[in-house]
């Protein structure tokens, strides 16, 4: 089946009981048992909407098993719980703050180890490998930087190190981008953004292609409990029966948008990975279908960036992305204030768009309007 297809049927037959046509809402917490096994027992272990999605999930991003949880944070806490005390992982420096919260601040008191490294460089990745390295973690494209890495090498430079490498497909989604088909061993998900698509959920989502890892995580999941509940799930499939449409949108959208603000006089630089002046531009023609939603662009100064945040109409104010309305942020303050001050810090000056699925026409007069004042 093609992607739009296995968007709407993947994991979502019609109920056997009532022939319901969408997925039901299994709200319960446990199972009546009876003399043949139905397979479920209790919803932390598993409950029916949430195997409808990550089979669903699973099936687009072309893995052997699929994995909801309640946010994309604990899908990324449970990933690196395969890990031991005193391994090592290689991630980028342009990452997403919480992840970079996660790993510096937790995940550290219990013994792993981080390197950062710029990871649309092959080289300069593999420049941080040690002996004890055990995962590479990449974005692709990242938060909120939009650099692009190139998967299928650094799948090749982890495997000959022994080493598992995750991708956070979030930004491009499987739409987009297919991370276990270049080679990665594991896909992960924040689906409170582009799957659920419409900013009324929590979830995250672990995808992987081994099926002697995805026994560890499936054991993780269930012990630790962080998992998606059944109405969430129910939403990001509601969600992801669209991502197709939606993503053809986005794209367009930001493309339009990014070329609208190349052409300001009062705007600097403009980060989007669908322009051949972008660094990652032809590693991300190789590897995507499309170059996303996300856009980023550089104000005259951090308080001309505050605002224009502050102006617009149509572009909300507001922390996440990948939802249908648009969006504008400014990571320096808002996702990527955990890390002000150090190495990892973002420009006060850049904002980020999540550009939505609005008219072009009125998204571009709204920024008109804000940047000119």
């Amino acid at each position: 089946m093609n992607f739009d297809t296995k968007a709407i049927h993947a994991g979502q037959e019609p109920d056997s009981l009532t022939g319901a046509a969408t997925v039901p809402i299994y709200q319960t917490s446990t199972f009546v048992q009876q003399e043949q096994d139905s397979g479920y027992v209790y919803s932390r272990i598993a409950n029916p909407t949430r195997t409808a999605l990550e089979t669903c999930l699973a099936a687009l991003e072309e893995a052997e098993a699929g994995f909801a949880f309640a946010s994309g944070m604990a899908a990324e806490d449970a990933v690196m719980r395969l890990l031991n005390p005193g391994d090592h992982v290689v991630m980028g420096v342009d990452a997403y703050g919480g992840t970079r919260r996660l790993f510096d601040r937790v995940l550290t008191r219990w013994g792993l180890t981080f390197t950062s490294v710029d990871t649309s460089s092959t080289e300069g990745v593999e420049a941080g490998l040690r002996p004890e390295t055990k995962m590479i973690w990449l974005e692709s494209p990242t938060n909120p930087g939009l650099q692009i890495a190139d998967i299928a090498a650094l799948s090749e430079l982890g495997h000959a190190q022994e080493a598992l490498v995750v991708v956070d497909n979030t930004f491009a989604t499987p739409y987009l981008q297919r991370p276990i088909t270049l080679g990665a061993d594991m896909v992960v998900h924040s689906m409170t953004k582009y799957l659920g698509g419409h900013s009324d959920v929590l979830a995250g989502a672990v995808c992987v292609k081994d099926l002697a890892i995805a026994k560890d995580l499936g054991f993780i999941q269930r012990t630790v409990g962080a998992v998606a509940g059944p109405f969430d799930s129910w939403l990001v499939l509601r969600g992801i029966k669209t991502l197709g449409i939606r993503m053809r949108r986005h794209c367009e959208n930001a493309g339009a948008v990014a070329e609208f603000l190349a052409a300001q006089p009062n705007v600097g630089n403009v980060w989007y990975p669908g322009f051949p002046s972008h660094p990652g531009h032809e590693v991300a023609k190789r590897q995507m279908d499309g170059f996303g939603g996300m856009v980023l662009f550089e104000a005259a100064s951090a308080e001309e960036a505050r605002r224009i945040i502050s102006s617009t109409k149509l572009f909300f104010l507001a922390e996440s992305l990948g939802g249908v309305e648009s969006l504008i942020g400014h990571p320096a303050s808002m996702s990527h204030a955990s890390v002000a001050g150090t190495p990892y810090s973002v420009s006060e000056k850049v904002i980020r768009l999540s550009v939505g699925i609005e008219d072009p026409a009125d998204l571009i007069e709204d920024l008109r309007s804000a940047i000119s004042g």
